[in-house]
């Protein structure tokens, strides 16, 4: 730099090492990134000075500049003078100084980042197919929105605990992700008939006023008076235009909102850093909304909005925003917004991405905005010492009623820490295989409402009470083949609900210090009354009957009763062991030991046999009466008609375990094993294909599969179907098929393989096809 140069710029009062501007055309390697200051807080990467020599302005900061390939002739004596024209002009701080170089520097490169966007288009195919040498993505847009022209990116930043970090230019790019399944989709806390919000309404969540915005479903009693629209004191939106449950490219729900007109004007007119805050505080906000609208904040009782993931471990809160051209002040900005995580482990929290629309055209997109809901310090979050719950929770039922423990004890039961569960006696388990609920679609235990009974004194008599609210949409009644709830879920809230209150009790804690597994042993259950179960809660009363501790295990048998408004529904009884890992392997079936063979090998003339295709029905997805999905738990069946130990009919079926099967992941963690529920439900596929395939459907009307009122059925497990089995193998062997008007029962004994052994033998296990209106049994 000349002498000349050098003086021009002390005449502009710059504080600080003259600088060569030519220097402005040489891009840095974004892997190198330092972190410089510039005043007002903002900061900004800058590159490694092997790429470009420090450069100080009045406030300091550093530019990025296009690569040598895109080099444009620009003249540095020009571009001081315009440095200095902007300067002497406006006489502004250096933090506007910092902005106006770096527009100038953006605008000397736009071009070259029209070629890189449309080069990375060419690399990756269409938005939301895998680029072959990366296996990633380009994240597809949030929403439909109106053909547009591709937009010229102008700024990038990721914002770090509310500070602007303006980053190398490149495509934003994520790992390839899946839309969420109905099986794995968040459940709301609670739910409103709410899908937009007025400026009355936002003023009113502003105030903390949720219940009075989203229903009764959302009352709290007075707890959490800090979890508020915009809590700083600044709402940004004027309106919600809507909220969708399951929209979204995620499936996990979508929020589209309009800015405030004067917040819009604002964002059209701030320097680009400035801008991408303000754009990335609105869009945080709409995310409140959406989380008061889950009803995220209903389990804790006294905690506050944060940003990023609420994990306690102090780590900073990112997210990327991308600038495009603006389409001016004066049009109607709107945020659209999906939602790409949600979960309650270790705090509730969401995350979005997001896109900024003005007049029709994206003018802003975002990723990775998070939000989580923390305790304020001090505020209790589970129970104490012995269990004991000394204040509450903030959870209310829909009745109304205070709840002892919620959704987010259940949650860390199933995969968190179970100390946040139960109580601090169970932090010993926060890192071994122990005893859990499912989770996922498989947790069919949402709340204790109140327990009976002392924690080490697991007396006969001890009892609680759960709450499980089944809504309509939940997976498994898209994918039954019944008309109502199917047996598994029947079984397993029941079961699930039992085997909680051992535990919380301490069934384990003298007996079991590390690795041990919970498995159900065998029942008995019967439905009471056949009722629709959509939209309702399932009340679960469970009584422990005895505790029988044995070396390397204890046994646990438990009565209970579900009411659905006060009316029994399902009753039964059942025995749970807790098995250390020595105890577990000792298992030897049903058979001691013995490999058993199925009645169909047991002959020594092998019988006709046909096979009904169940795969081929389920691929038409209008085929009636077929299971379906998560569901889908047989591909074929073979028949000996009037064969069997009855001679009335005899099923089996073959299916092949493949590790990654669904419920390994639910069922439990660190401990996977299906379900013995799921292995009832396959049976139970298998005899209402032998019924549709019978021709027993015929003649009825709008026919439904029910559970049989009035039958008990018998269960006895002695053994466990692991990830590592090859296979699975079951047979049916009818016993009595009844008719009354409209409906038909069919009733049979079944029994279950693993590869070396038998290892469920089930009694009496029904299924009743009925026609829609048909009189009870």
């Amino acid at each position: 730099m000349t002498a000349d140069q050098a003086g021009d710029l002390d005449c502009l009062e710059f504080d600080g090492e003259a600088f060569d501007p030519t220097r402005w055309l040489y891009s840095a390697p974004p892997e190198a990134p330092r972190q410089v200051s510039a005043e007002g807080g903002g900061r900004l990467f800058s590159p490694p000075p092997e790429a470009l020599r420090q450069v100080s302005v009045e406030g300091g900061g550093r530019l990025f500049s296009p690569p040598p390939e895109a080099l444009r002739q620009v003249s540095a004596t020009a571009l001081v003078g315009e440095v200095r024209a902007v300067v002497v002009a406006a006489h502004r701080s250096a933090l506007r100084a910092q902005a106006n170089l770096q527009s100038a520097m953006i605008a000397a490169f736009g071009a070259t980042g029209q070629a890189s966007q449309a080069s990375h288009a060419g690399q990756a195919g269409q938005a939301g197919q895998a680029d072959p040498a990366t296996g990633h993505v380009e994240i597809p847009p949030v929403a439909p929105g109106p053909a547009v022209t591709q937009p010229v990116t102008v700024g990038r930043f990721e914002i770090v605990d509310g500070q602007p970090f303006a980053v190398a230019h490149g495509a934003h790019r994520v790992v390839a992700g899946e839309p969420v399944t109905a099986e794995a989709a968040f459940k709301p806390l609670a739910r409103s008939d709410r899908t937009q919000l007025a400026g009355a309404d936002l003023a009113r969540l502003v105030e903390g006023s949720i219940a009075g915005v989203f229903g009764a479903a959302y009352d709290q009693d007075g707890a959490n008076p800090s979890i508020r629209l915009a809590p700083a004191g600044d709402p940004l939106l004027s309106r919600v235009d809507d909220i969708a449950l399951r929209g979204g490219a995620w499936g996990r729900g979508e929020l589209r909102a309009t800015l405030r007109p004067d917040v819009a004007a604002r964002a059209g007119s701030a320097p680009a850093a400035a801008r991408a805050v303000l754009l990335a505080e609105a869009t945080a906000q709409a995310a409140q909304v959406f989380a008061m609208y889950l009803g995220l904040h209903l389990c804790l009782a006294d905690a506050t909005f944060v940003r990023g993931r609420p994990d306690g471990r102090g780590e900073p809160d990112r997210c990327r925003v991308d600038l495009e051209e603006d389409a001016g002040t004066s049009a109607e900005h709107e945020i659209v917004l999906a939602v790409t995580a949600v979960d309650l482990v270790p705090r509730p929290w969401l995350s979005v991405d997001a896109e900024i629309r003005a007049g029709g055209e994206v003018v802003a997109r975002l990723w990775d905005v998070t939000l989580g809901i923390r305790e304020k310090p001090g505020a209790p979050v589970g129970p104490g010492v012995g269990g004991i719950v000394p204040v509450f929770l903030g959870r209310k039922n829909r009745f109304g009623e205070r709840m002892m423990l919620n959704e987010l004890h259940m949650a860390h039961c199933s995969k968190g820490d179970q100390d946040v569960a139960l109580g601090p006696e169970f932090a010993r388990y926060r890192d071994t295989r122990a005893t859990r609920l499912p989770d996922g679609g498989l947790r069919l235990v949402d709340r204790i409402v109140t327990v009976d009974g002392e924690r080490g004194n697991p007396r006969p008599g001890s009892s609680h009470e759960t709450e499980y609210d089944s809504p309509a949409d939940a997976w498994y009644y898209q994918e039954s083949a019944n008309a109502s709830m199917p047996n598994c879920v029947y079984m397993e809230t029941s079961l699930q609900s039992a085997l909680i209150l051992g535990y919380y009790l301490g069934a384990t804690l003298p007996a079991l210090e590390g690795d041990h597994s919970l498995r159900n042993l065998g029942g008995t259950a019967t439905l009471l009354r056949e009722v629709e179960l959509r939209d309702t809660t399932l009340r679960q009363h469970s009584t422990l009957l005895s505790t029988t501790p044995m070396p390397g295990s204890v046994l646990q048998d438990f009565g209970y009763l579900f009411s659905v408004d006060g009316e029994p529904v399902y009753k039964g009884e059942s025995m749970f062991g807790y098995f250390s890992a020595a105890a577990l392997a000792r298992q030897s079936g049903l058979d001691a030991g013995r490999l058993v063979p199925t009645w169909l090998e047991q002959q020594e003339r092998r019988p006709a046999v046909r096979t009904i295709n169940i795969a081929g029905r389920r691929a038409d997805r209008s085929a009636p009466l077929c299971s379906q999905g998560y569901l889908a738990l047989l591909d074929d069946v073979d028949v000996v008609d009037d064969g069997g130990r009855y001679g009335r009919g005899y099923l089996r079926a073959v299916r092949a375990i493949d590790p990654a099967d669904w419920f390994f992941e639910r069922h439990f963690f660190r401990d996977p094993v299906i379900p013995g529920s799921l292995g009832v439900e396959a049976v139970i596929t298998a005899m209402q294909e032998w019924v549709v395939d019978g021709g027993h459907a015929d003649g009825l009307v709008r026919p439904g599969f029910v559970l049989p009122v009035g039958l008990p059925m018998t269960w006895k497990y002695r053994g466990q179907i692991l990830p590592t089995d090859a296979a699975t193998t079951l047979e049916v062997h009818i016993k009595a098929v009844e008719r009354k008007p409209g409906r038909i029962r069919v009733i049979a004994d079944a029994s279950v393989w693993k590869p070396t052994m038998r290892i469920y033998e089930l009694t009496d296990i029904a299924v009743e096809l009925r026609e829609e209106g048909a009189l009870p049994w």
